[in-house]
């Protein structure tokens, strides 16, 4: 199969036409898929969708993706053989999860905590680690109010600390390693980006930092942190 005649291929024109197409930028969100494909060995071809130049609203993007975030995909070869498009990181984790077998669970009882912990990311970790950045480092940092951004450092303790527990007698946050630690683990990583470590107490959460560190060293990890670089 190869990737159909799509609009976004006017804009990122795919070299390779049969491997799959991840248009993309190394944010959490954005490398949530980048280390799964590098996790699961599936050929792709990358194209950077640069945030700084508002590209992810260009024609050529929204006809992808409508809601103008990245990461999106185009699989040349889906499910019975026909190209699929898809937007949504979590979606698109779910989907090569099922596409490859790997990374949800085994059984049916597996599949559903891996499931859930991937919502608990998508759901919580997710919005507030990103409004909780957007008040402590970027724009909202210039707002005089304090109570934004108190309540969001507050509540990325409180989900940290939901880490924290889980993590007490498991080195992964479902059982075996998975798409929820794939959705996960960025995001627990960008803390760092966002200068927020001191102000949440890091150091109150050592069973963070050692799965922290357990999901950097992974080789799939690293390569697919860097997945587009983020300079063109």
């Amino acid at each position: 199969m190869t990737t159909p005649d799509h609009p976004i291929t006017a804009r990122w024109p795919a070299q390779h036409p049969e491997r799959l197409q991840l248009y993309s930028f190394p944010t959490p969100n954005g490398v949530k898929v980048s280390i799964m494909l590098e996790e699961t060995g599936l050929p792709y071809e990358v194209h950077r969708v640069s945030l700084l130049d508002n590209e992810t609203r260009s024609d050529a993007f929204l006809a992808l993706n409508p809601n103008g975030k990245i990461p999106a995909i185009i699989d040349p070869d889906g499910p019975d053989g026909e190209p699929l498009a898809l937007f949504e990181s979590g979606a698109i984790l779910l989907y090569l999860a099922e596409k490859t077998g790997m990374f949800l669970g085994e059984t049916a009882h597996e599949r559903a905590a891996v499931t859930q912990w991937l919502m608990f990311q998508m759901g919580g970790v997710g919005p507030m680690f990103g409004q909780m950045g957007y008040f402590f480092k970027f724009a909202g940092s210039e707002i005089e109010d304090p109570r934004p951004r108190e309540r969001y450092l507050t509540e990325t303790a409180r989900l940290l600390r939901v880490v924290e527990n889980r993590l007490a007698d498991r080195e992964w946050i479902a059982g075996p390693y998975s798409i929820a630690d794939i959705a996960l683990g960025p995001w627990i990583n960008a803390l760092e980006f966002y200068g927020v470590k001191e102000a949440i107490g890091w150091d109150s959460f050592p069973g963070v930092q050692a799965y922290l560190k357990r999901f950097l060293d992974r080789p799939a990890v690293q390569s697919g942190l860097v997945v587009p670089p983020r300079e063109g």
